[in-house]
This record gives structure tokens, sequence and C-alpha cells, in this order.
């Protein structure tokens, strides 16, 4: 279960993806057990891009936008610790375009300023290579859905609470993947179809990432960028889960009764005909080992929440703290001292793409300053966004973060590339920052279950054998609920003020 979060990263091509999940402990003999065949069929490709290249083109732009644009500055002034834009004080200034070395050394200057990120980053990757290993997740899983086997009615919203649950508290995409092989041959079993199996997983982790109670790789990242104390704002937050929540599994429920009446409705893909009765191990049992390492993680939030509420916690301090869970349930989980090393390093190197996304993607930041263009684009943008009524004002940031998801499909990397310049922004069109992060998670969050750049999404839908097209037609009106609560919570997020600030 390493927290590859860039699910969002670089979009992965399936066999790549394939090949990869043999690796993961069982995964072999599920597939085996199925007769799933891991070569994917010869079709048509849909156009990919490596998220890289397109970070690089942006840099490149921005490069050639400190030649075009006039530069200019807005003054900042100290309130409370935070430096906040003073509105009336921007002035032109001397052009300074970036020279052509700027491109590429603006990269190693984007990583150096991002790498208190990179490392919580790849620190958190590493402590869930460790819970990987212990297997105290796929014992969870698996005794989960044994247990509900016989009560179809409560599969779909348990699980996706489980799955939504992992998405709010700690960034659960890729990690995801594997449950896939056993959700869609249960969902099977119970009289529902692959559609509906791979929905548990991929919908419900998608509702936990929109919400992002505490998700430390996009709430988290987006906050400590816009100077908002970590995790504030969490009780609107809960509410947008909630709805979110019982919309998704409403719309889940409803589509796999019609299926249950009549399965010619279903949609079945690589499990059509399979023999899904053996999936669920009988000898992989929760033991009490499991249940203390899963009990030393839960305790873990548990003081992440005190020591950011109560002692003001950030990056540092939460990076120390998942440190030392990945010792304490390494020792619980009795393994030896080489082990946890190089499973440490194995959840490390998970996500390596999605931590170098963050600080490439802050190189677009540091061309924007060293040219003294990125105010200029804040007093352009705020000219704009003041001739909108007030309410839309809020709405026209998460029209303009979906579409930027579409090009980096990386959490982290788009707080990094988008919170730069809407936190300020914000101010200047009487929008909280509160607000801004807000528009930014549900950018990020809503599109993970539809854009073709997502690679993790990609991965899913390969592995379960469902065309993107057919998925569309099928996601499509729960997206359209989706972005509609959206719409509505950023709107009343404006209304009232969303903060502290």
């Amino acid at each position: 279960m390493s927290l590859r979060r860039e699910q969002r990263d670089t979009p992965i091509p399936n066999s790549t993806v394939l090949a990869f999940l043999i690796t993961i402990p069982n995964w072999g003999d599920i597939m085996s057990q199925l007769n799933v065949n891991l070569q994917p069929k010869k079709q048509k490709k849909l156009w990919e891009v490596n998220v890289f290249a397109l970070l690089f083109a942006v840099i490149a732009i921005a490069v050639i936008l400190t030649y075009i644009l006039p530069a200019g500055e807005y003054g900042r002034v100290e309130v409370n610790g935070r430096s906040v834009i003073d509105p009336q004080s921007f002035q032109w200034i001397e052009s300074s375009p970036v020279k052509p070395l700027g491109l590429v050394n603006s990269v190693h200057t984007g990583l150096v300023e991002a790498s208190g990120i990179i490392f919580f980053v790849l620190i958190i990757g590493g402590t869930f290579g460790i819970l990987t290993a212990t297997g105290a997740i796929e014992a969870l899983i698996v005794t989960l859905s044994r247990l509900l086997r016989n009560q179809e009615k409560w599969l779909i919203p348990i699980m996706m609470l489980f799955f939504a649950a992992g998405g709010s508290l700690m960034g659960m995409a890729e990690e995801t993947l594997p449950y896939i092989a056993i959700m869609i041959p249960l969902a099977i079993a119970l009289g529902f179809d692959a559609m509906t199996g791979a929905a548990i997983v991929l919908v419900g982790a998608s509702v936990g990432f929109t919400s992002a109670l505490m998700n430390p790789f996009t709430v988290g990242v987006a906050q400590g960028i816009a100077e908002l104390p970590t995790f504030s704002g969490m009780g609107y937050r809960m509410a947008v889960f909630v709805v979110m929540y019982f919309v998704s599994t409403a719309f889940v429920l409803r589509y796999a009764s019609k299926v249950k009446k009549d399965r010619s409705q279903g949609f079945f893909g690589l499990f059509e005909g399979r023999n899904t009765a053996e999936l669920l191990r009988e000898d992989l049992k929760l033991t009490a080992r499991h249940k203390g390492i899963l009990t030393c993680f839960v305790l873990n939030f548990v003081v992440l929440v005190f020591g950011v509420i109560q002692y003001g916690w950030y990056l540092t301090e939460l990076s120390g703290i998942f440190l030392l869970l990945a010792i304490i349930i390494g020792i619980v989980g009795r393994l030896g001292i080489n082990e946890m090393v190089d499973n440490f390093m194995k959840g490390a190197a998970g996500l390596i793409a999605g931590a170098l996304v963050i600080g490439v993607a802050r190189a677009v930041v540091v061309v924007l300053n060293d040219g003294h263009i990125l105010d200029t684009i804040l007093y352009y943008s705020a000219g704009v966004l003041n001739q909108l009524p007030s309410a839309l004002t809020a709405f026209g940031m998460l029209v303009l973060q979906t579409v930027i998801s579409f090009i980096v499909p990386s959490g982290s990397g788009m707080a990094a590339l988008t919170m730069p310049i809407m936190a300020p922004l914000a101010e200047l069109v009487g929008v909280t920052r509160q607000t801004a992060v807000l528009a930014y998670q549900f950018g990020d969050g809503i599109s993970n279950i539809f854009i073709p750049t997502s690679g993790y999404f990609m991965a899913g839908l390969a592995l379960a054998g469902i065309p993107w097209l057919r998925w569309m037609k099928w996601i499509m009106p729960l997206i359209l609920m989706q972005y509609g609560i959206a719409t509505v919570a950023v709107v009343v997020a404006h209304l009232i003020g969303y903060g502290p600030y």
C-alpha cells in the first residue's frame, strides 16, 4: 500500500502497471485463480503525454512570458506572521526577463524550495511501505470482504466508506489498486458486476480525496503554501465528505440494484465468465498482531490531530511522527531491521515520481518570480475576476483548477503550481485563502475518476477491463452531481467567509 500519490503523477502504460502489480504479494495468485490474461489487449491508445514533459513545456512558456509581459510587483505586509499582499500597492518595474539557461536552472531551484514537502512525501511513502509489508491492510480488506459476502446490501456502503476514509485521511490512491481484484469478483459473486466492484474502490477513494479531511498530499501541502494552519477548516470539509459520500454511495447502489435484478444490464470486463468463488482466501486471517498494527495506525492520526491543533505542528513534526509510526509498526509486525529499511526504501521509491513533480511544478513559480511577472499575472487576473459577481469569483477558481488538473494530474504538484498564485489572488478579489484551497481540492479530487491523464485511474480501469469511454458514459451523471455539490460548497464557503482567513 505504498502511497504513489501522484495518482496522478505520470500516466502509466497499462502493460507497465500490470507488470508491476504482479509483484504485489498474492497478486499473481489472485489473478491466476481468476484465469485473467495479464497481457492487455491491443487497442487504440488514448493520447498520453508525460506529466514532466507537460511541466517542462509550461516552464518554457513561463520563460517566454517574461519577455512579453511587463514586470510589476505588489508590496507585502506581515499580518499575524504571514505575508499578505497590499492590494493598493501594485507598481510597474523594470523588466528582467529570464535568460535561456534559467529554463533548466529553475528546476534545481524549484526542487530546493520544495524540499520540505518532497521529503515529507517520501517519509510517508516509506511508512506505508512498512505498513504494506506487515500484511495488516490486506488482511483487513479480505476479512471485511468475507464478513460481508452474505450481506450484499451492506457491502457497497461499508467498503466505500473504508476507501473514502483512506483517501480522506491518508490520501490513498494507487494503493487501492490491488483491492480491485478482490472487490470485483466479490461483487460479481453477490449478483453485481465489474463496474460495481471497480466503483467501490475508485469512487470510494475519490470521495475521500475530494473532501480531504487530513490528506497530507493535497490539503496539507496546499494549506502550507497558503500559510494556513495545517488541516484547519476540517469541520466544513467533514460536511462536504458526508454529502459526497451519501450521493456517491446512492449512485453506485442504484446501479448495482439494477444489475442485481437484470444481469444483462451489467458489464463484467476481464471477469466475464470467471470463477470468483476462490478469491477470498480462508487462510488469510486478521491476527492479533494485525490488530495491534492497525491500532497504532489509528492512534497516529489522533496524535497528529492533537499536535496540529494544540501545538501547530507542520512538516517537520508530522514527518517525525510518521517516521516514529514506521518504526513502531515494524517492531509490532516483527520485521527485522534490514526488512524494515528495505520496505521503507521501497515505499519511498514508489513516490519518487510524485515527489519530483512537486519540485518541477515549483520551477514554474521560480521563473515567474525571477522574471517579476507573477504579480503582473495576479494584477490582470484580479482585474478580470473583479468584474464577476462576488459569489461567482470562488466558482471561477474552481473552474480554473479543474482545467489545470487535466494538465497536472498530481495533487501535490498541482498545489505547488497553483497555490502560490491562487492564495494571493484570493485576497485581491475578496475570497478567503481557505476557500481558494477548497476550490483547489475539488478541482483536483473530482477529476481523479475520469481524466485519462490520471495514471492510477487508468490502471484501475485496465485491471477491471473497463473501456474508458464506457466508464465515462456510466460515471458522468455522478461527476455532474459532484461538481454541483462542489459549486454550492465553494459559493457557501465564500459567503460565510470560510477561514480562518
